[in-house]
Order: structure tokens, then C-alpha cells, then sequence
């Protein structure tokens, strides 16, 4: 009688424990196919996420259910996605509002003349022509050279001593014969000496007129196409913009 219990006992946990496992396969299945049909070919969202949260709360193995910490993990990788989700909504924005500022500054450039570092300029020689000479420490004369477009030297302009600073210099649009030169593209090498008697060049600042800007579609620095074909500069090389 003892011997028939305790088989019958032993058959009755056997198939508990059989029913147990199928169910834990199924619950294996269950979550698949909710992962399938909640992402498709997608990537898993929020959305995605909570269903197959959800399904895995509903279908816990009784005999080994899941375990509160892994729970959490899971919570706080979902609070992540919701962060990083609304992060780049915001990145979206900024980006968005970044391109409308950059294009309102395009239009209001636009045939403007600005001062940039440079050593050549479209110069209009009815009218007198400014420039400036970086000079770095204090020098006992410095000297712009103005050569045209074929290399040719036709005015040399003579600032004398200059102390640490800005420099500037006024250039008629006349050769050395006080003869007026055709306008286009001239070419200003700024110069002085140092206690060796060696030349020593120096960085010039032109104005320039803007033509038209080419904006960034990668969400870079816009460029300002100059006059003359002069090429192009960064918005950043600005150093003053004028009338």
C-alpha cells in the first residue's frame, strides 16, 4: 500500500513538473513572437519594449520566476531609450532652427563687403582703396608692395615706424608715375625689417564683397563666395563686416 502511494506520488509530481516545462516553453514562444510581431524589420522601440515587458510579466516560469534586480535593469534601460529618444527630438530642433538662422544671416551678407586676413582683392581703382598691416611688436618702417595680376610691382607704399597693432594704409588706384591702373585683382605683400636686416613678411586685411553663401548640409560652418573670384571663406574669417 505504502510502495503503490509513493509511486502514485512520484508520477503526480513527474507530471507537474512536465506541465511546468511546457509551460515554460511556451512562455519562450510567446515572447519570440511578440518580439517579432512588436519590431518586424524595425529596430525596437518604446512601444516594442513595453509589450514585450508586459509578456514577460504575464508569463513568468512558476518554477523559476524572474528575478526582481533583472527587473530593474530592465526599467532603467527603458528610462535610457525614453532619454535618448527625447534627446534627439531636441538635437532634431536645434538642428532645425540652427539652418534658419544660418540661412537669415546668408541673406542679410549677401553684397555686403567684408574685412578678411588675406593678401589679394578686387580692387576698384576710381576709388581709393583701404587696407591694414598686422604688426606684432614694434618696427622701425613697414613697407606694402602692390603687384597686379601678372606679378608686376606698380606701387610700393611706404607706412614708416609703427608700433604693436593694426596698421592701416590708403592706396590711390595710381602706379608710381601717378598714372591710374585698371581695376581687378591686385596682390599687397605688408613687410618690415628685423635687427638684422632681414625682410620680414607681415599678415595684410582687405575688404572683400560677398556674392552669395553656400550653406552646410551636414550642419557645418556656412562659406561666403567672394567678388572676383576671390573663392570662398568660412563665416568665422570674418573680422568685420561692412556696407
Amino acid at each position: 500500500m505504502s510502495v503503490t502511494n509513493d509511486v502514485s506520488s512520484q508520477s503526480t509530481i513527474q507530471s507537474l513538473f512536465d506541465s511546468k516545462v511546457k509551460d515554460a516553453k511556451s512562455t519562450q514562444g510567446n515572447l519570440a513572437d511578440t518580439a517579432k510581431a512588436a519590431s518586424g524589420n524595425q529596430s525596437l522601440g518604446k512601444d516594442a519594449f513595453l509589450q514585450l515587458l508586459v509578456t514577460q510579466l504575464k508569463n513568468q516560469n512558476p518554477l523559476s520566476p524572474q528575478d526582481n534586480g533583472a527587473f530593474v535593469a530592465q526599467l532603467a534601460q527603458f528610462s535610457s531609450l525614453e532619454g535618448i529618444n527625447t534627446l534627439n527630438d531636441s538635437v532634431n530642433t536645434i538642428t532645425g532652427n540652427y539652418k534658419s538662422s544660418q540661412a537669415l544671416q546668408a541673406s542679410s551678407l549677401v553684397g555686403r563687403s567684408v574685412i578678411i586676413e588675406t593678401n589679394k582683392a578686387m580692387v576698384d581703382t576710381s576709388k581709393s582703396f583701404t587696407g591694414s598691416v598686422a604688426v606684432g611688436s614694434s618696427v622701425g618702417n613697414v613697407t606694402v608692395k602692390v603687384t597686379d595680376k601678372d606679378g608686376k610691382l606698380v606701387k610700393t607704399i611706404e607706412l614708416g615706424a609703427q608700433s604693436a597693432g593694426k596698421a592701416d594704409f590708403i592706396w590711390d588706384g595710381k602706379n608710381e608715375a601717378g598714372e591710374p591702373l585698371d581695376s581687378g585683382s591686385y596682390t599687397f605683400a605688408a613687410s618690415t625689417k628685423n635687427d638684422a636686416g632681414e625682410s620680414v613678411a607681415l599678415k595684410t586685411s582687405l575688404p572683400a564683397t560677398v556674392t552669395s553663401v553656400t550653406l552646410s548640409q551636414t550642419g557645418g560652418e556656412m562659406l561666403l563666395n567672394l567678388s572676383g573670384g576671390m573663392g570662398s571663406i568660412k563665416l568665422s574669417q570674418i573680422q568685420t563686416i561692412g556696407t
